[in-house]
C-alpha cells in the first residue's frame, strides 16, 4: 500500500525505491537518499502517519528542484 501511496501523489516520474530485503530490512530512498529504515526506527513498519512524513520529504525535495525556463 506504501508503494501504491507514493505512485498516486508523483507518478512515475519520481525515483523512489522501496527496498525490502531479509532479516526485517525495508528502506525507503528517494533518488538513492534514504529517507526511512526499519532497522533504525525501532523495526517498525511504516504507519500512515510515517507515509505521510516520508511524502512530505518527497514533496520538499520536488519543490527545491529548480525549474528550467523556456
Amino acid at each position: 500500500w506504501m508503494a501504491n501511496e507514493f505512485f498516486r501523489a508523483f507518478g512515475p516520474d519520481v525515483a523512489i525505491t522501496i527496498s525490502p530485503r531479509g532479516a526485517g530490512i525495508m528502506e525507503v530512498f528517494v533518488d538513492d537518499e534514504k529517507i526511512f529504515d526499519r532497522i533504525a526506527e525501532g523495526k517498525i513498519y511504516p504507519d500512515l502517519t510515517r507515509v505521510r512524513e516520508m511524502k512530505k520529504v518527497i514533496q520538499e525535495k520536488l519543490d527545491s528542484i529548480p525549474v528550467a525556463a523556456d
